[in-house]
C-alpha cells in the first residue's frame, strides 16, 4: 500500500487508530459506492462485485490490523480513505483475479472530502442507536425502579453540603432519571441534523465526476445496510466545509456526561464511609474488587469512581471537538479525522458507563434505612417546620439541644414529649411533599 507506507513520513506515529465503527463506515461507503457505479453502467461488474466482497470482509473486522494510518493526519482524512482504498482494492484484486485501482475504482465518484465527512457521520449514528440509546434507556430504567422502590426512604435533604430539610432516596434517584431521559431527547434531536450526507459532493462540494443519480443511489444503499435513515445533504457544500451539527451532538453528549457526573458524585458521597462519612447507602457489588491494596477489606466505589473518568474524558473530547470544528477555510473542513475519531469515543465511553453505572451500581443500592431517617430527624432545618407545631419557646430549647448533640426526637423527648406525639411532629412523609405542616398538623 504505497500511500499509507508514504504516509508515515509525513503523517505524526503516535500509535493512534482509528475506532473500528469509522473503518466500518468508511468501508460500507465503499461498498455503497460500488453498488451505485455498477447500476449506473460505470463499473464493471466483475471488479465492482469484487469491492463489494472485499468492503464487506473489512466491514466484519476482518483487516482492522492492516488500518494503520494514524489518526493525527491530514485534517481532511485523506490517509484514512486511501488506506481503506488501497486495502479494499488489493482484496478485491485477489478476489477477482483482475487488476482492481484504489482511486480509479475504490474511489470512483468519490473523493476524500465527501467520503470521510459522511463516514464519520455514519459512525456517530451507527454507535448511538446501537449502544448509547440502549445504555442510557437502561440507566433510566434502573434510576426509576430504584425511585420506585426507594419512595418512602427518608433522608436529610442537603443544600451546599449543609443540613437541609428531609426528602426521600426515591425523590433524589429520581431527579435524575428524569435528566437522562431529557438528555437522550436531546442526542436524538441532535443525531437528526447528523443524519444529513454531503456524499457525492466530490472534491469541493459541486459532484464534478459523478453521475446526477449517484448520490441518492449511494445514500439509499447505506439506509439499505443500516436502517438508519440516513439523507443527502440538503447543501453538500454546507456538509463538507461545516463539523458544527457534529458539534451539536458533541456538546448533547457531554451534557449527559456532566449530569452522569453529578450523579456519580451523590453516589460516592451516600456511600463514604463507613463509619467516618455518611454511610447512608452500600453497594455490594463494589466489593468484587479489592479496594485498597494495603488495607484489606477496604470497599470502594470503584465503577462509580471509573464513570468519573468516563465523565472527565467525554467533556474533554468536547472541547477539542470545539477546535477541531473551527479547523479549515472555504470548501472544506480541516477536522475530520479527529471530530470522527472523538465522537466515536465519547458515544463508545459514554455507553459503557451508563450500563455499567445501572447493572453494578444502581440496581444494588442498599439504603441504610434507619441512618438515614436519624439523619433527616437530626436536621436543624426542621425546627423552622416545628416551630409552628410547638410554639416558639419550645423550638428554642429544641435548638439547643440539637447544637449539643441530640436528634430531634431525642430533643423532644427530652423535654417531656411522648412517642405519639413526636410522631405527628416528626411526620416526615408530611414532610417531603406539597403542603403546610404547620395548618395540617393537630394541636399537641
Amino acid at each position: 500500500m504505497k500511500y499509507v507506507e508514504a504516509s508515515k513520513n509525513v503523517f505524526m506515529n503516535t500509535g493512534s487508530r482509528f475506532h473500528p465503527a469509522v473503518v466500518w463506515s468508511v468501508a460500507l461507503v465503499k461498498k455503497s459506492a460500488a453498488e451505485a457505479n455498477i447500476r449506473l453502467g460505470l463499473l464493471d461488474s466483475g471488479i465492482g462485485d469484487s469491492i463489494i466482497k472485499a468492503s464487506e470482509e473489512l466491514m466484519e473486522g476482518r483487516y482492522l490490523d492492516r488500518i494503520t494510518v494514524d489518526v493525527f493526519q491530514t485534517g481532511s482524512g485523506t490517509g484514512i480513505n486511501m488506506n481503506v482504498n488501497e486495502l479494499v482494492a488489493e482484496i478485491a484484486s485477489n478476489i477477482s483475479g483482475k487488476k482492481v485501482h484504489p482511486n480509479d475504482h475504490v474511489n470512483m465518484g468519490q473523493s476524500s472530502n465527501d467520503v470521510v465527512p459522511s463516514a464519520i457521520r455514519i459512525a456517530a449514528v451507527k454507535i448511538l442507536q446501537d449502544k448509547l440509546k440502549p445504555a442510557i434507556n437502561s440507566l433510566v430504567k434502573s434510576l426509576e425502579d430504584a425511585s420506585k422502590k426507594w419512595a418512602k426512604t427518608y433522608k436529610a435533604g442537603r443544600t451546599h453540603l449543609r443540613d437541609a430539610l428531609p426528602v426521600t432516596l426515591g425523590q433524589e434517584l429520581g431527579a435524575y432519571a428524569d435528566a437522562f431521559r431529557k438528555d437522550l431527547a436531546q442526542i436524538e434531536r441532535a443525531v437528526d441534523y447528523v443524519r444529513e450526507l454531503p456524499i457525492g459532493g466530490t472534491a469541493v462540494g459541486t459532484g464534478l465526476n459523478t453521475h446526477p443519480d449517484y448520490p441518492r443511489l449511494i445514500v439509499d444503499n447505506i439506509n439499505a445496510q443500516t436502517g438508519l435513515n440516513f439523507r443527502i445533504a440538503s447543501n453538500k457544500f454546507r456538509a463538507m466545509r461545516l463539523l458544527t451539527d457534529l458539534l451539536h451532538l458533541s456538546s448533547a453528549v457531554k451534557v449527559a456526561a456532566l449530569d452522569l457526573y453529578r450523579l456519580c458524585q451523590d453516589i460516592r458521597l451516600m456511600f463514604s464511609g463507613p463509619i467516618t462519612g455518611l454511610g447512608e447507602i452500600d453497594i455490594p457489588t463494589q466489593e468484587e474488587v479489592a479496594g485498597s491494596s494495603i488495607m484489606p477489606g477496604k470497599t470502594n466505589p470503584v465503577t462509580v469512581e471509573a464513570a468519573l473518568l468516563v465523565a472527565a474524558q467525554v467533556v474533554g473530547l468536547d472541547q477539542a471537538n470545539q477546535f477541531a470544528s473551527m479547523l479549515g477555510e472555504f470548501e472544506l473542513a480541516m477536522g475530520v479525522p479527529l471530530m470522527g475519531q472523538n465522537l466515536a469515543t465519547q458515544l463508545d465511553l459514554l455507553s459503557e458507563a451508563s450500563s455499567k453505572l445501572a447493572t453494578l451500581v444502581v440496581d444494588h443500592i442498599e439504603p441504610n434505612t434507619e441512618r438515614m431517617k436519624k439523619y433527616a430527624e437530626s436536621s436543624p432545618a426542621l425546627i423552622t417546620v416545628i416551630s409552628p407545631i410547638i410554639g416558639y419557646d419550645k423550638a428554642a430549647q429544641i435548638g439547643k439541644k440539637l447544637t449539643a448533640g441530640l436528634s430531634i426526637r431525642e430533643a423532644l423527648r427530652d423535654i417531656g414529649f411522648k412517642e405519639n406525639e413526636i410522631d405527628k411532629v416528626l411526620n416526615l412523609e408530611g414532610l417531603v411533599e406539597p403542603g403546610i405542616p404547620s395548618k395540617t398538623s393537630q394541636d399537641i
